[in-house]
């Protein structure tokens, strides 16, 4: 099934949602990017390919901003909104879990209670900026308010696997960098980044927000 793509309002301006749906949806993942990228990413991407078939429809946001054609994204409360007024036009009948990549895996946290989430994906989720661990925004995190997984990479310069708090349920991705990219010379390529995104996601979703029917659809 081909995705679908639709522009949504919001108070920032238009954004856009591309949907990658689900035969018989049993939980909906709503995503958005991070600053400095699309949902394109390979690891969005990767997402929207996979999890559909899995039984997960996979919406993802693009923000007004990066609409737009602007090279910065705006500040913080205006990715809020989008990913509140994206939450409101999908209008999911299954258990919604909220997520991005970076800014976007921020922006899931502060946003998932108040948008009845069931679970909140932080892929690379920045916990400092590079070189400035005293400058933490693990409030944030820790603020979710919802079951929430961190897929982060281990050589994460806004926030290595070690830095977070006990009792953060995180999934390490060797080699990998904040854009979850690996050197040539590792043992893990792109494909197995992929891999263990979606593995670890569908594991945790199935777990933590839709029962075990989730894994178990095939169409």
């Amino acid at each position: 099934m081909s995705d679908t793509v639709r522009s949504i309002d919001t108070p920032h301006g238009e954004g856009r949602l591309v949907t990658s749906k689900a035969r018989h949806p049993i939980a909906t993942l709503l995503v958005s990017h991070g600053a400095g990228a699309g949902i394109d990413t390979h690891d969005l991407a990767a997402l929207a390919a996979d999890l559909p078939a899995q039984g997960i429809t996979v919406h993802r946001l693009e923000q007004p901003w990066r609409v737009a054609g602007r090279k910065v994204a705006t500040p913080p409360p205006t990715l809020d909104a989008a990913l509140t007024a994206a939450a409101g036009a999908i209008r999911p009948t299954t258990p919604l879990v909220v997520g991005g990549r970076s800014a976007g895996a921020r922006s899931a946290c502060r946003c998932a209670t108040a948008l009845g989430a069931a679970g909140a994906l932080a892929i690379s989720f920045p916990l400092h900026p590079p070189g400035r661990p005293e400058t933490s925004r693990v409030d944030e995190l820790t603020g979710a308010g919802v079951p929430t997984l961190v897929v982060q990479g281990e050589r994460d310069s806004m926030g290595r696997p070690e830095e977070f708090p006990e009792g953060t349920e995180l999934v390490v991705v060797p080699w990998a960098d904040h854009g979850l990219k690996v050197p040539k010379s590792a043992d893990v390529s792109a494909g197995d980044v992929a891999a263990m995104l979606v593995e670890a996601t569908l594991e945790w979703v199935v777990r933590e927000v839709a029962g075990p029917g989730v894994g178990q659809v095939t169409g």
